[in-house]
């Protein structure tokens, strides 16, 4: 055993005090700490330990280890590598600079203990006091009582592969904010809290403040954050300020709370700055940004821009709503069949006719029209670095019953509410800008720039079309609370047969929503009164 062990009587018990170092471990009166190596069978024992050998087993184990003898300790083990490594970083790696280790009564093979300890670290003293437990079981090849290394037998809150540390944590302590300076936190904004993680990881340490010092576990897996067990000195909080807004993230948050599977993102048209993101769903997916499912007809929304851009419709002109239209050997309907005789272009798209889109294909004569409007002017699929992870939209170049599919935003194309967001923003403003959490100054990263504006003769009249769905098109009665200048598209996608996805997109002056419920119904159904209470939050 490292040092030479002297024994005092302390309340009745015989405490270990090696090396002048003040570590220890109670035990009965009389037992000899120093001569502790285990229980030793002088034949090969079999079938669970004894009473009495678990009490033997655990007390000498928890002996070695308060008095710093690290391979003794890992010797009464069945893993003595990986105890002996985590025994001796008890010490060395967490600073526990004094330990009493306590035995408590044992349960069949399983013996409670409990840890009081101080950790000093660069002049600072700290106590540190848990409760733990070992199991001691039958070594397979001695026959010998051996406690069955875990790490949790260190500290309860250590899993496979983690490890006590301390230091200075991976990064400062950060306070995120709004853009008015409101904090953003998880427990008041319980969606909120990945993607604020995400924030405070990637830019924590570029938002200034000092770290402190703490005892931590450290990770297995690399990235992965680190847990804080003990405070040692505190950091100077950064501040990192987002483009969020508290008053409607607090609409949103709540919004999407009534409907399960939702999702919700809003933007401001003329910057693209992120105002909300929330999610409610059971796996904790961010869906809002990094889904990828088909946006229904949202779509109509690039299709008719596309339409428009190319002189191929005209807001005040006919569309033919008819009953079903076919397109390389698929059969397109309208919902239950409606069909609108004699009816303008915004009009068929404030009713969302897919009949009326499927039959402007012919006069189109070019597969890839629409994944270059979607790229060349709404910016979908340029890559954008929002400040944490997001999945762009695609619009694949495809032909036949696919590409007809396409322009009523069914087939290969995929979205999530932060890509359709921007899609209404973009129409809003006749620009794009590219959808941002927090300034790209904070890591000089790319902002993605399309390569051209709207037409303004397109703008004018696809917001006057989103304007007329929000007032006696399909989006009416949703958007009937919503004030300022407004328009919407509502949407609904089939999805394996089951309840179709719900969406739906909206503007109210300068800002824009967009949400998706998976199994929702139709577009005014669930995502809508989820868009509305954003907008109304928007304008308050």
């Amino acid at each position: 055993m490292n040092g030479a062990a002297k024994g005092v009587i302390v309340g009745g018990v015989f405490l270990a005090v090696v090396g002048g170092a003040g570590w220890g471990v109670y035990t009965l009166v009389g037992e000899d700490v120093a001569g502790a190596t285990g229980t030793a069978a002088t034949a090969k024992e079999t079938g669970p330990p004894s009473t009495k050998e678990t009490e033997q087993t655990a007390k000498d184990f928890l002996a070695a280890w308060a008095s710093g003898d690290y391979r003794a300790a890992a010797d009464l083990t069945n893993n003595a590598q990986e105890a002996q490594t985590a025994v001796a970083d008890f010490a060395a790696k967490a600073y526990v600079s004094k330990a009493v280790i306590t035995p408590g009564t044992p349960n069949g093979t399983t013996v409670p203990f409990k840890v009081e300890a101080e950790v000093t670290y660069e002049g600072t003293t700290k106590p540190l006091a848990y409760d733990s437990q070992l199991s001691v079981v039958r070594g397979v090849s001695t026959g010998k009582a051996l406690v069955d290394w875990q790490p949790s037998v260190l500290h309860p809150q250590l899993q496979k592969g983690e490890r006590l540390r301390v230091g200075a944590p991976a990064s400062a302590p950060v306070k995120a904010v709004d853009h008015r300076g409101e904090e953003l936190t998880a427990e008041k904004y319980p969606s909120l809290g990945p993607v604020l993680a995400e924030l405070t990881r990637t830019y924590g340490a570029k938002a200034g403040g000092k770290p402190g010092a703490a005892l931590f576990i450290e990770p297995a897996v690399a990235g992965a954050p680190q847990r804080t067990l003990l405070t040692l000195a505190e950091g100077e909080p950064a501040t990192l300020t987002t483009y969020l807004d508290a008053r409607v993230q607090a609409a949103a948050e709540k919004a999407v709370g009534r409907y399960p599977e939702s999702s919700v993102v809003a933007v401001q048209p003329s910057t693209g700055h992120v105002l909300a993101v929330a999610n409610n769903r059971k796996d904790g997916f961010n869906a809002a940004m990094q889904g990828a499912r088909a946006p229904g007809s949202t779509m109509k929304i690039v299709t008719a821009a596309m339409l428009l851009d190319r002189g191929k419709a005209a807001a005040d002109k006919p569309a033919e709503c008819v009953k079903e239209a076919a397109w390389g050997g698929r059969t397109f309907h309208n919902l239950d069949n409606f069909e609108l005789p004699g009816a303008s272009f915004a009009t068929s798209f404030a009713k969302s006719c897919n009949t009326a889109f499927i039959k402007q294909i012919d006069d189109v004569k070019d597969d890839a029209a629409l994944a270059k409007e979607a790229k060349e002017v709404f910016g979908i699929g340029l890559d954008w670095k929002t400040g944490v992870q997001s999945v762009d939209g695609k619009v694949p170049v495809t032909s036949g019953a696919e590409a007809a599919a396409e322009y009523i935003g069914q087939g290969n194309i995929t979205m999530n509410p932060l890509n359709v967001a921007s899609l209404t923003a973009t129409a809003r403003s006749g620009q794009f800008h590219q959808p941002l959490l927090v300034p790209a100054e904070l890591d000089g990263r790319p902002v993605a720039a399309a390569a051209r504006g709207m037409k303004p003769s397109v703008r004018q009249q696809l917001v006057s079309m989103m304007r007329l769905t929000a007032s006696s098109g399909t989006a009416a009665g949703t958007m009937s609370s919503v004030g300022g200048d407004k328009g919407a598209k509502t949407g609904s996608a089939e999805v394996d047969g089951v309840s179709p996805d719900s969406w739906f997109t909206g503007f109210s002056d300068d800002v824009a929503a967009a949400a998706m419920v998976e199994a929702g119904g139709h577009g005014a159904d669930a995502a809508g009164p989820v868009v509305a209470a954003v907008l109304r939050a928007s304008s308050s």
